[in-house]
């Protein structure tokens, strides 16, 4: 517990100090809640207000740009720029560092998720939600899949030059089909399909049954069946090839 505590404040300690990371992580999902709330937060989409609606799909796009994109990245360069490798060579445990690294970012979109809230309180008047209990569940359980995802997706990037290019071709073009800036009901048809195969796009229903409908997380057993069950294939794959090594070659 001692090792755990020690490398999880030093986790925290490297987070902070990285600037690039901390931005894009933590500080973007902000300002473009900021800046897409100030353009159609008094909109209505259905029968919710613009920036209730929005809030629930940036603190989806928190997820993913945190728990998958900052984790993914992050790692890579760390394997690749033989930091792993000697990590491993250390005594402390494996799972004691990983532990530590996954925690560090649930941490990171733990704080994130609460000064969202807060923004959209205090600058959009969007309601506290009123099922705080399924609301923790629910960003607990989506950090677990998307950080075993991003674990996941750590083992098919061979180069710290190609995490940024790589990460980012997946998690922005999810953001934006899974509907965490605007309502997918007006996407194209192949657009939604593609949607319904998207973990996000359960994350952010589900936020948006627990935030805006009042709903109770176990109301909602498909979208948390879906979420478990990709982030049971991040955890077999990242098993399964996760490496410790640089790449060769």
């Amino acid at each position: 517990m001692k090792l755990f505590a020690h490398e999880l404040r030093g986790e925290l300690l490297l987070y902070t100090r990285s600037r690039e990371l901390a931005f894009f992580t933590f500080l973007l999902p902000l300002i473009l809640f900021v800046l897409l709330g100030s353009t159609y937060g008094n909109d209505r989409i259905g029968h919710d207000r613009g920036a209730n609606f929005l809030e629930a799909g940036m603190l989806g796009y928190g997820l993913v740009s945190t728990a998958f994109a900052g984790l993914a990245i992050f790692m890579v360069i760390r394997r690749e720029s033989g930091i792993l490798k000697r990590v491993r060579a250390t005594p402390l445990p494996a799972s004691t560092y990983i532990a530590a690294v996954l925690a560090a970012t649930l941490i990171a979109f733990a704080v994130s998720s609460v000064c969202m809230i807060a923004i959209g309180r205090l600058l959009f008047s969007v309601p506290l939600p009123s099922r705080w209990l399924s609301l923790v569940l629910a960003l607990g359980l989506g950090a677990a899949a998307f950080a075993a995802l991003g674990l996941g997706m750590t083992t098919v990037v061979r180069s710290a030059e190609g995490a940024s290019a790589t990460v980012n071709a997946v998690y922005l073009p999810m953001a934006f089909i899974a509907g965490s800036f605007f309502s997918p009901h007006s996407f194209p048809q192949f657009l939604r399909a593609i949607a319904d195969v998207l973990p996000l796009t359960y994350f952010i229903r589900l936020m948006r049954d627990v935030l805006l409908h009042g709903h109770q997380l176990w109301d909602n057993w498909s979208d948390v069946g879906v979420l478990v069950a990709w982030g049971a294939i991040g955890v077999v794959v990242a098993l399964w090839k996760f490496r410790w090594e640089p790449a060769e070659g």
